[in-house]
């Protein structure tokens, strides 16, 4: 059986296009996925949409079913919620979770596919991969009980953290955010709301997001002596920029990567990859997340969309993509 379908590509920086796609019958170990809904993770995809992926970084930004290279042409996403249509008995007919880019169905090995609990909705299980990176974030920040900690930069990874720290007992949690608006966001989650110039200082903990520079600065400034930041942004081929003569060595300060691409250290000998993304998908019970979905569009007009998403035009926090009335067949 091979099946047809359509998958979305970046043709080259700054355009894209929708292209046919043949699949393959699944193997015995495969499964046959129906797309239901997908999300675009507007920072990395707004890089990699740009061409903006530097060539030293290409192979550690591969996503797991990307075809083509960077900058162009390219099939890249990572954040796809479907049905199983072909599969393993314990499979077939379930919604599952894939990091897989844009396409109106596809075949992959069914280990790559994690079941969606039946009380956590389509939509928001495409934040899958977003509170899986925010889990890995907490599990390198490792945060106390009590502690005082900021989120600089209130996208949809940033407001994923912040959800995931108001549940540590007293905690006091800042979202901190250039966007005023966001503090409707921020009381949604839990989470105190402060822009930048007024944001709370001497804090034991602050997690970045924002992927400026700007933001970066701002991090450091928040910060107790001894503090750390955990530096969560992706910058792709921009240059950051920081001063460094204030108060970063007589207060010890820290700034530590942290990066999903691995299980955080603390957590590496004792928890998988699979792991995370299963605990993710539990966390994502919490309807609280719905907040972070918003924006949608049409599959089929992802060519026209992602630029003004790229441009700001369209502020979304994580844009959702529904396949349903895509205007292009899926078929037999």
């Amino acid at each position: 059986m091979q099946r047809e379908a359509w998958a979305f590509w970046l043709r080259e920086p700054g355009e894209g296009e929708i292209r046919p796609v043949r699949l393959s019958s699944p193997g015995p170990a495969d499964v046959l996925v129906r797309t239901v809904c997908s999300g675009v993770s507007r920072g990395t995809e707004s890089l990699v949409f740009s061409g903006r992926v530097p060539e030293s970084q290409r192979s550690a930004m591969r996503a797991p079913f990307q075809e083509g290279d960077f900058p162009a042409p390219v099939k890249y996403g990572y954040l796809n919620v479907g049905v199983v249509e072909v599969g393993p008995p314990t499979l077939l007919g379930r919604t599952v979770f894939c990091l897989h880019p844009h396409q109106t169905a596809y075949v992959v090995p069914a280990s790559a596919v994690t079941v969606v609990p039946d009380d956590v909705p389509a939509r928001r299980a495409i934040l899958t991969g977003l509170v899986e990176t925010a889990v890995n974030a907490l599990w390198d920040a490792a945060p106390l009980l009590g502690d005082r900690i900021a989120v600089v930069g209130a996208g949809a990874l940033g407001c994923c953290v912040a959800r995931l720290l108001v549940a540590i007992p007293g905690v006091s949690v800042t979202l901190v955010d250039i966007d005023p608006s966001r503090a409707v966001v921020a009381a949604a989650l839990g989470a105190d709301f402060a822009l930048p110039d007024v944001a709370p200082r001497d804090l034991d903990l602050v997690l970045h997001t924002s992927a400026t520079s700007q933001g970066l600065q701002r991090s450091l400034g928040l910060l107790a002596p001894e503090g750390t930041v955990i530096e969560l942004s992706w910058y792709g081929d921009s240059q950051t920029t920081l001063a460094l003569g204030g108060a970063f060595h007589s207060g010890r300060l820290t700034i530590r990567g942290s990066q999903v691409g691995v299980v955080a250290a603390t957590r590496r000998g004792r928890r998988s990859t699979a792991d995370r993304l299963r605990l993710a998908l539990e966390l994502l019970r919490d309807p609280a997340f719905d907040q972070l979905v918003t924006g949608g569009s049409a599959f089929a007009d992802l060519p026209t969309v992602l630029p003004r998403l790229v441009s700001g035009e369209l502020p979304a926090l994580c844009h959702y993509v529904t396949y349903e009335d895509g205007g292009l067949p899926c078929s037999a």
